[in-house]
C-alpha cells in the first residue's frame, strides 16, 4: 500500500525537479528550502511516494541521553553534599581562599556585575522565550516553565533541610552568616537562580552556541557577585547549579522532548540534495530483531532512473537505543572486547563509511556506499547501491550449501586478511544474493586495525551462526577447508557466550530451555512407566492387604526406578551446540587451546558481592551509630552472653537439619551447614523470605539434586516450617494467657485473635477473586510439594531429622533471645520462656514479611515493643534486642561473606 501526496505522519508531500549537478554543496543546512526551489524551477513536479509501512512517530520521545544527564545529575549532588559533610576542612579552605581572592576586586566592578547580572538573569529567559514564539516552538517554553517550577519547590525541600534536619558541616558549607543581619544565614540554595537554570536547559539554549555563550556569561557574573558581597558560598553555587541542570532534565525524560527525527519525507528531500530522483520509499521491518538498535532505519528507495538504493537513517534516538547495554558491556568486559557505547553522530556517521571503503578495498563483498550525507542537525543518511538477495536467516535449510558456507568464510577471511573485525557475524548481516554471492552487510560496529583476538572472536561468531543452522560438523569442516585447522583451533578460547552477540545468545538461551523440558519430560516418562511396571508386579503377586510388604523388595524396586530414570536421564542428555563446535574442532586439532580466554574485566557475581557487602556495610553502621557501647558492655552478664553466642552457633545445625530434612538425595551435611552460614550474608542484601530460599535451591541444585526436585525440597521445608510456627505461635501464645490464671482457660486477647483469624478466612474464602488468588498459588505450590513429601514419607528417618531441626532451630533462637534479656536483667526483671517464644515467633513472622533486608527495622521494632507489652523494662528490652540480633543478624555477616566465597569457588553455588 502507497500513500500519495501526504505522508503517513502527517508531513505534507514534497516535490520534486531534476536535480543538477553541484546543487548538493549550495547549502548543506538548508535541505529543505533547496528542494522547493528546485521544484519551482523544474518543469515538472512529482508527487513522493511513502510505503504504509512508515510507522507513525510519536509527537514526543524520551530520551536515554536526558535519564542519563539526570542520574549524572543526582550523582553529583550526592558527591558535592558528601563533600560537604566529611570534608569539613576542605570546604572551609576552598572558602577562605576565594573570600580572599575576591576581596580584592575593585568595588565598581563588583556594583556593575551585580547590576548586569541581576538584569540578564530575568531578561535572557524572557528574551529566549520570545524568539522561540515566534517560530512557533510554544511546546519548549511549556516545558521549560515546567522545569522552574519544580526546580523552584526542590530548591525549598532543600533549604527546610538544611536549615532543620542536614549535620552542621552541611549547614556550614553551605550557608553563612547574611551580610545584612548576622544572626540570619544566607540561602544554602538561590531560590531563583535555580528555576533559571532548569528554564534555560529544558528549552534548550544550551545547544544554540550564541545563547549558550549569553547564558554562561550571566551564570559567571551572578557567582561572582555573590561571592564578593558575602551572600552566597562556593558549594552553595555548585548545589545550585546542578539543582537546576537535574531536574531540567529529570523533566525532559518525563514529560519527552520534541521528536525530531526524519521522516520518509525528510529522507526523500534529502536524497534530492546529494543527486537522486526518487520516486518512493519503503521502509525494512527490523522490530523483532535484538540488535536492531545499532542498525538504523532502513529504506529501499527506487528512483526515476538508474537501479534501486538501500538507505541507512541514523539519528540520537535510535543511536541511543542499547546505551545501559552497551554501558554495562563496558563495565563487565576488557577494552578489546567493546566499542564505545557513547558515539556522536559524526562518529558514527565516519566509522561505518570508512568500514564500508575498507571491506571493498580488501576484497569482500559489502554494499558499495555511493554517498552519506546529513538529515538535518539529528539524524545522518548513509546511501548504498542496492544488493538484493535474501539473508542466512530466511533461507531454508536446503538451500544452505557446502558452497554457500565456504563462500561466506571467503569473505571473512578476506576482512581479516586486513585486519578488519566486522564484530556481528550473525544470519541477518549475511546476505545471499540471486546468483548465490555472499555479501557482508552491516559493518557498522566493526573495527579497523583490529587485534588478534577481535578477529578470533568473528571466527567463533561466525561458527556458532552457521553451526545454529547446518550443525556443528559442516559449520567447522567449511571453516577448516577455507581458514585451515591451526586458525579455527585459535577460536575455541573464545567459543564463549559472553563473546557472541546479544541475538546469538538469546538463541543459546532458548535451546537450552528446549533440552532441559525434553531432560524432564524423559525423566517423567521413565518414572511413570517404572511406577506401573510396580503395580503391575504388585498386582500379579496379589501380596494379601493385611500383610507387611517387604522391605528389601521395596528398596529394590526404588533402586530400579532411580536406575530407569537415570538411564532416561543420560540418553535424552544432549550437548549444548558450544559443546559440539568444541569437541569437532578437537577431532582435528586434539592440541588445541581450550581454555576460555579471560574476556570480563569484573564478573557480575563480584560486582554484585561487592554491591551487597556495601549495603550490609551501610546497614550495619546505621544500626550502630546511635548505640552508647560503654554503658552497655559494663553492665552486661558475660556468662549469658556466652550462651547467646552458643545458641546462636548451633542454630545453624539445625538449619541444616531442617533443609536436609526434607531432601531424600545424599548431601554432605558439613557443607550444607556452611550453606546456611552463608545464608546469613545473603539475607542482610534481600528480604528473609526471598535470599534464604534461593541460596538453599541454588545449593542443592549444585549438590545434584534436579532443579525441580530442590525447588520442591526447599518449598516443602519452607510449607512445614510455616505449619509449624504458626502451630507454635499458637500454642505459646495460649500458654501466655493462662499462666497467670488458675484454670487453662484461654484469655480474652487469644480468644479475639483466633476470632479476627476466622472472619480473614471467611472474608478470603467470600471474594472470588481473593479466593481464585489464593487457591491458584496454593495449586502451584503443591503441585510440586505434595510428591516430594509423599517421597519423605518414606523414609521416617528423614521426616524426624527435618522436624526435629525446625523445632531445634525455633529452639535455639528463642534460648538466645532468652539468654540475652538474662544478660541484661535480673531475677525481678525475668520473663517467662513462653512469653519470649510468642514475642520472637511474631518478630520472625514480620521480618520475614517485611521488605528489608533481614527484615532490618521491623524486627527490631517488634521484638522490643513485644518484649515491653509482656512486662520487660525498656532498659532491658533494649539492649537485648540488640545483643540479640547482633548474634544472629549482623556478627555473621563475615562468617558469612568468607562462606558464601569459599562455596563459590568450590562451585557449591
Amino acid at each position: 500500500m502507497k500513500q500519495q501526496g501526504a505522508h503517513p505522519e502527517g508531513t505534507e508531500g514534497t516535490s520534486d525537479a531534476a536535480s543538477r549537478p553541484g546543487t548538493a554543496d549550495d547549502d548543506p543546512k538548508g535541505v529543505a528550502k533547496k528542494t522547493r526551489a528546485a521544484a519551482e524551477e523544474s518543469d515538472f513536479a512529482h508527487i513522493d511516494e511513502v510505503e504504509g509501512d512508515e510507522p507513525l512517530l510519536p509527537a514526543r520521545v524520551h530520551r536515554p541521553s536526558d535519564l542519563m544527564r539526570l542520574l549524572v545529575g543526582v550523582l553529583a549532588v550526592a558527591i558535592l553534599i558528601g563533600i560537604a559533610a566529611f570534608a569539613h576542612g576542605t570546604t572551609s579552605g576552598l572558602e577562605q581562599d576565594i573570600n580572599k581572592g575576591t576581596g580584592q576586586a575593585p568595588d565598581l566592578l563588583i556594583k556593575i556585575a551585580g547590576l548586569a547580572s541581576s538584569i540578564a538573569i530575568l531578561l535572557v529567559p524572557v528574551a529566549f522565550a520570545i524568539e522561540r514564539l515566534i517560530k512557533r516552538d510554544g511546546l519548549r517554553i511549556a516545558d521549560g516553565v515546567l522545569a522552574a517550577v519544580l526546580a523552584h519547590g526542590v530548591t525549598l525541600a532543600t533549604d527546610l533541610w538544611v536549615a532543620r534536619a542536614a549535620p552542621d558541616s552541611i549547614q556550614e558549607a553551605l550557608t553563612q552568616p547574611s551580610p545584612g543581619d548576622i544572626h540570619a544565614l544566607t540561602d544554602p540554595v538561590h531560590g531563583y537562580l535555580a528555576p533559571v537554570i532548569a528554564y534555560m536547559t529544558a528549552v534548550g539554549m544550551s545547544r544554540r552556541p550564541r545563547w549558550r555563550a549569553v547564558l554562561w556569561v550571566v551564570l559567571l557574573l551572578d557567582a561572582f557577585s555573590m561571592l564578593v558581597t558575602g551572600y552566597t558560598t562556593p558549594f552553595s553555587i555548585i548545589l545550585t547549579v546542578l539543582i537546576g541542570w537535574t531536574v531540567a532534565y529529570g523533566t525532559l525524560y518525563a514529560v519527552g522532548s520534541p521528536n525530531v527525527r526524519p521522516t520518509g519525507q525528510t529522507l526523500m528531500a534529502g536524497l534530492r540534495t546529494v543527486g537522486f530522483r526518487p520516486v518512493s520509499a519503503s521502509r525494512e521491518d527490523i522490530s523483532d530483531n535484538p540488535d536492531a538498535g545499532d542498525r538504523g532505519r532502513r529504506y529501499f528507495v527506487t528512483l526515476e532512473d538508474g537501479p534501486p538504493l538501500d538507505v541507512t537513517v541514523v539519528d540520537r534516538e535510535q543511536q541511543a537505543q542499547g546505551f545501559f547495554y552497551r554501558a554495562w558491556r563496558n563495565l563487565t568486559l576488557r577494552g578489546f572486547a567493546t566499542r564505545s557505547s557513547l558515539q556522536s553522530l559524526r562518529q558514527a556517521l565516519e566509522q561505518e563509511a570508512l568500514l564500508a571503503y575498507a571491506a571493498i578495498a580488501a576484497g569482500a563483498n559489502a554494499p558499495k556506499l555511493i554517498a552519506t550525507s546529513e538529515l538535518g542537525p539529528d539524524a545522518v543518511m548513509l546511501v548504498y547501491e542496492h544488493s538484493g538477495g535474501r539473508t542466512l536467516d530466511s533461507l531454508s535449510d536446503e538451500e544452505i550449501t557446502d558452497d554457500l558456507l565456504r563462500d561466506t568464510w571467503h569473505q571473512v577471511k578476506a576482512l581479516q586478511s586486513r585486519r578488519i573485525a566486522h564484530r556481528r557475524l550473525v544470519g541477518d548481516a549475511i546476505l545471499v544474493d540471486r546468483s548465490g554471492t555472499v555479501i557482508l552487510t552491516d559493518l557498522r560496529v566493526g573495527e579497523i586495525a583490529a587485534g588478534d583476538l577481535l578477529l578470533r572472536m568473528d571466527t567463533s561468531q561466525l561458527l556458532v551462526t552457521l553451526g545454529l543452522r547446518v550443525g556443528a560438523e559442516r559449520a567447522v569442516a567449511s571453516a577448516v577447508g577455507v581458514l585451515g585447522p591451526d586458525a579455527v583451533a585459535d577460536c575455541l578460547p573464545m567459543l564463549q557466550p559472553i563473546a557472541l552477540s546479544r541475538s546469538t545468545r538469546a538463541t543459546l538461551r532458548r535451546l537450552a530451555r528446549e533440552r532441559a523440558q525434553r531432560e524432564r519430560d524423559a525423566v517423567l516418562e521413565a518414572s511413570r512407566q517404572a511406577k506401573q511396571a510396580r503395580l503391575e508386579g504388585d498386582a500379579d503377586d496379589a501380596v494379601p492387604i493385611l500383610e507387611k510388604p517387604d522391605k528389601k523388595a521395596v528398596r529394590a524396586e526404588q533402586r530400579a526406578e532411580k536406575r530407569a530414570i537415570d538411564e532416561a536421564l543420560e540418553e535424552a542428555r544432549e550437548e549444548d551446540l558450544l559443546t559440539q563446535i568444541r569437541h569437532a574442532v578437537l577431532r582435528i586439532r586434539p592440541q588445541a587451546p581450550v581454555e576460555p580466554a579471560r574476556l570480563e574485566r569484573v564478573r557480575p557475581r563480584t560486582l554484585i558481592s561487592f554491591i551487597a557487602g556495601a549495603i550490609g556495610a551501610y546497614f550495619l553502621l546505621t544500626q550502630l551509630t546511635h548505640i552508647e557501647f560503654g554503658p552497655l558492655i559494663a553492665n552486661a552478664e558475660w556468662g549469658w552472653v556466652a550462651a547467646a553466642v552458643l545458641f546462636s552457633m548451633c542454630s545453624y545445625v539445625a538449619a541444616a537439619m531442617a533443609l536436609l530434612g526434607f531432601v531424600p538425595e545424599r548431601v554432605p551435611f558439613v557443607r550444607t551447614v556452611a550453606a546456611q552460614v552463608a545464608g546469613s550474608f545473603v539475607k542482610i542484601v534481600a528480604p528473609a523470605a526471598v535470599g534464604g530460599v534461593a541460596l538453599n535451591t541454588r545449593f542443592l541444585q549444585r549438590a545434584g539434586v534436579r532443579p525441580g526436585l530442590a525447588v520442591a525440597s526447599v518449598g516443602a521445608s519452607q510449607l512445614f516450617g510455616l505449619g509449624c510456627h504458626i502451630l507454635m505461635l499458637l500454642s505459646f501464645g495460649y500458654l501466655t494467657g493462662t499462666e497467670k490464671t488458675p484454670s487453662l482457660s484461654p484469655s480474652r486477647t487469644v480468644i479475639a485473635g483466633l476470632l479476627t483469624v476466622a472472619v480473614l478466612v471467611l472474608v478470603v474464602t467470600s471474594v472470588p477473586f481473593l479466593r481464585k488468588f489464593i487457591v491458584t498459588r496454593v495449586r502451584s505450590l503443591f503441585a510440586g510439594v505434595v510428591p516430594r513429601m509423599l517421597d519423605v514419607l518414606q523414609r521416617p528417618q528423614k521426616l524426624i531429622t527435618g522436624i526435629g531441626g525446625m523445632l531445634l532451630l525455633t529452639a535455639c533462637f528463642v534460648m538466645c533471645l532468652d539468654a540475652s534479656i538474662r544478660a541484661f536483667g535480673d531475677e525481678s526483671t525475668s520473663i517467662s520462656i513462653a512469653s519470649v517464644a510468642v514475642v520472637f515467633l511474631a518478630g520472625n513472622a514480620l521480618g520475614s514479611a517485611a521488605p528489608t533486608p533481614g527484615g532490618v527495622g521491623a524486627v527490631e521494632a517488634t521484638l522490643t515493643v513485644g518484649l515491653i507489652a509482656v512486662g520487660l523494662p525498656k532498659e532491658v528490652a533494649a539492649p537485648a534486642v540488640l545483643l540479640f540480633r547482633l548474634l544472629t543478624l549482623w556478627i555473621p555477616v563475615l562468617p558469612g561473606w568468607l562462606a558464601f566465597n569459599h562455596l563459590t569457588r568450590k562451585q557449591a553455588l
